[in-house]
Formats: C-alpha cells, sequence, structure tokens
C-alpha cells in the first residue's frame, strides 16, 4: 500500500461563507483517511477562478500533495468553473477518470451527464474535479479510487510492472 498526501479543495459560494455545511470535502477527507491516506491540505473557497487556482497552485507546488480531489463547480450553473480552472492551471489532461466517473455515474442516474469534471496531472500531482453532493461525491470517488495509488506511482515513473 502506497501512503498518499491527499488534498481537498471545495468550491462552493455557499460553503465558503459559511452558510452551508461541506459535507462532501468532508466526506473525501473520511474516506481518504479510511485507507490510511494523509489529508494534508484543505480548502473551502468560493465560485471564483482567482481562490481556486490559488488553492490547485498552492497544494499542487507548495504542498506537494500526490492527489487532489476536488468537489463543487462542475455542473452547469454560471459560477460552475472549476473545470475550467483546472485545466488551465495544469500540464496535461487525464481524460479517461473523468470519463469513467460519468460513464458508472451514468448507471445511477441520467443526469450524471450534466457533470463537467476533468481529471489533469500537474507537475507530479493527480487532480480530480468530483460532484458537489456528498452522495455524488461518494459514488464518484468510488467508481475510481482504487487506480489512484497505481496513478501516483506512474506519475512518480514507476508502477508500470
Amino acid at each position: 500500500m502506497t501512503v498518499l498526501r491527499i488534498g481537498v479543495l471545495t468550491s462552493s459560494d455557499t460553503r465558503a461563507a459559511g452558510k452551508a455545511e461541506d459535507t462532501s470535502g468532508k466526506a473525501i477527507i473520511a474516506i481518504s483517511e479510511a485507507r490510511g491516506w494523509i489529508v494534508s491540505a484543505y480548502h473551502v473557497v468560493p465560485d471564483d477562478q482567482e481562490a481556486i487556482a490559488r488553492a490547485i497552485i498552492e497544494m499542487c507546488d507548495v504542498d506537494e500533495v500526490d492527489v487532489l480531489l476536488s468537489t463543487g463547480g462542475t455542473g452547469l450553473g454560471p459560477r460552475d468553473i472549476c473545470p475550467e480552472t483546472t485545466l488551465a492551471h495544469a500540464d496535461r489532461e487525464v481524460p479517461g477518470i473523468a470519463e469513467a466517473i460519468r460513464a458508472e455515474s451514468m448507471r445511477v442516474t441520467s443526469r450524471a451527464m450534466l457533470s463537467r469534471g476533468v481529471a489533469a496531472q500537474r507537475g507530479r500531482t493527480l487532480i480530480i474535479n468530483l460532484p458537489g453532493s456528498e452522495k455524488a461525491v461518494r459514488e464518484s470517488l468510488g467508481f475510481v479510487i482504487d487506480q489512484l495509488e497505481h496513478a501516483v506511482e506512474m506519475i512518480a515513473g514507476g508502477g508500470h510492472g
């Protein structure tokens, strides 16, 4: 087992303003810690491009998390900008992860086709956008979680055996 360093980013105007509890971000933390991973960074920011970008850059470049799991800002709302911001600050896209999440989520609800979440790599960090609801976070992360340790090993130059 590889112990991963996890960053959690919640993008939500209401949660950043303290008007609602961040249940989806806390779910990511609980799931990560249950696997024995270390949550080394956690940010709750408004749906604002600069705030999201600052958090991504800090967690990837300063905190050096292995995996950054974001929640929220992936829908069709006018302030849902997490995918665009993620890609603007990434080195390359990792489309299979987002494709797998949407494909498996379609078995649960046809509304999954409305999610615009992406997965990308910035330096040595894998970034995955998850939906904003706790239920959708638990489901989506469950579809891909078993591949994260291998992905991090591959990013580090190994894991091909």
